[in-house]
């Protein structure tokens, strides 16, 4: 009989970088890399003010500013992004929407087959567990010094 593991940040971790290394192996393919399928994503929806893009991804990816600064340079570089003329604001290109439609495909390919037998009420319980230590772990980043 196997036993249910602890939540923690152990079981959080393991399940977020098995989830994360097969993102990172069907967009390689796609000659992207994992911090900037989360930039293009940030962009799905339109243009973003580049203060408040580079905002969203150090945060979201826990990273500093210089290295958010190079993802969304690499992004322009490689014609998937590029800047307004009259706004300091990043927007895909034909190109940008197109990686990143495909990227879309992947990510619910992947969800689909690694939550489709997780029953709804489990699946929302863990939503908000996960939610609130996240909320809980970025005040505690918030309020202690780098």
């Amino acid at each position: 009989m196997s036993t249910v593991p602890t939540l923690n940040g152990q079981v959080i971790g393991q399940a977020h970088y098995a989830t994360r290394a097969l993102l990172e192996r069907a967009v390689a393919p796609l000659g992207v890399a994992f911090e900037q399928v989360l930039a293009l994503n940030a962009l799905a929806n339109g243009p973003v003010e580049h203060a408040h893009l580079v905002q969203r991804v150090t945060s979201t990816l826990k990273v500093d500013e210089p290295r958010v600064q190079r993802v969304l340079t690499s992004l322009v570089d490689a014609n998937l992004a590029q800047v307004d003329a009259d706004a300091p604001r990043l927007r895909l290109t034909d190109a940008g929407r197109a990686v990143q439609t495909r990227i879309a495909d992947t990510v619910a390919g992947i969800t689909a087959r690694l939550y489709a037998d997780i029953p709804t009420d489990e699946a929302n319980a863990a939503a908000r567990a996960l939610t609130l230590v996240t909320e809980r772990a970025n005040a505690e980043l918030a309020a202690t010094p780098t």
